[in-house]
């Protein structure tokens, strides 16, 4: 494999061709700055954290390929990726990881001390993640945790501590990761059940799409009470009903539990995110 090819096999790795991940993971990161900061958050931080997102993601992403290198190549979905290929090897990957995850660090240490505290935390729920799949059916509710957890840090790098507030807005991201993550579960439901991995896709069994609605349903509520807590306006709840449409529209596409349509739900969330935190940032400027 020459050096170009290699360079592609890393990339794909880090799912830098799928950045899907990394808005789910950006919206809500930006949101937190946004309403710590009451409006424009400090340049640097702001800087800090996009950039952190992006990296965090691919650590994320490369520690779960290492855990199911094994399992991958019986998934269709996954089947191509460059570990379960043998693109890329073992020491490779950890390398890799090791490396973005040395610099994410230095990152966090431009900032105060609680948020350095909060990065060690993140790192080792971000390693841990993705052997939750052996042994529990509630891999997505842990994950919900992962995808959050730039709440709190957001928070203690723009105001020096993590205020009630934020907790509302990490519920609110929590029940919605679990939500979509679910989705994105029923996409694989099958492939799943013959390699053993678990998911709340398989623990829901019949039930999947009414408790996806209830954590949307509750997400809903709590993106609501962080907006009443930093005394938003109109526009926020503008967005609050964009949410609401697009999550409707969700659970149109997964009715009938087709791979495609429901592989179309999760992405759609995208939309969502960007909507709420677009209403957010005009609700600021307006």
């Amino acid at each position: 494999m020459n050096l170009k090819d290699k360079a592609d096999a890393y990339l794909r790795l880090a799912r830098m061709d799928r950045p899907i991940g990394t808005l789910l993971l950006l919206w809500p990161c930006l949101m937190a700055l946004l309403l710590a900061a009451g409006g424009m958050p400090d340049i640097k931080v702001l800087v800090i954290f996009i950039v952190g997102v992006v990296v965090m993601r691919a650590c994320g992403c490369i520690i779960n390929d290492y855990a199911d290198r094994d399992l991958d190549s019986h998934v269709e979905r996954t089947k191509s990726r460059p570990l379960a290929s043998g693109e890329v090897s073992v020491k490779e990957a950890l390398i890799l990881f090791a490396v973005l995850g040395l610099f994410a660090f230095g990152l966090v240490l431009l900032l105060n001390p609680l948020v350095v505290k909060l990065s060690v935390v993140g790192i080792i729920l971000t390693i841990i993640y993705p052997f939750t799949k052996r042994f529990t059916n509630m891999p997505q509710m842990f994950l919900g945790v992962v995808w959050s957890w730039s709440i709190p840090m957001a928070y203690a790098a723009q105001t020096g501590e993590v205020p009630v507030e934020a907790w509302w807005l990490f519920a609110a991201n929590w029940c919605w990761t679990v939500a979509y993550d679910t989705m994105y579960a029923m996409v694989d439901r099958d492939d799943d059940l013959k390699v053993g991995i678990k998911s709340t896709a398989i623990l829901f069994g019949r039930f999947d799409r009414q408790i996806i609605a209830l954590f949307q349903l509750v997400a809903l509520g709590c993106f609501i009470m962080a907006g009443l807590s930093a005394e938003r306006g109109l526009l926020y709840g503008l967005g609050i009903i964009t949410f609401v449409g697009f999550s409707v529209y969700q659970q149109k596409l997964i009715h009938g539990r087709e791979r495609a349509p429901c592989f179309k739900a999760f992405l759609n969330n995208n939309w969502a995110g960007l909507s709420l935190f677009v209403a957010l940032g005009a609700d600021y400027l307006i």
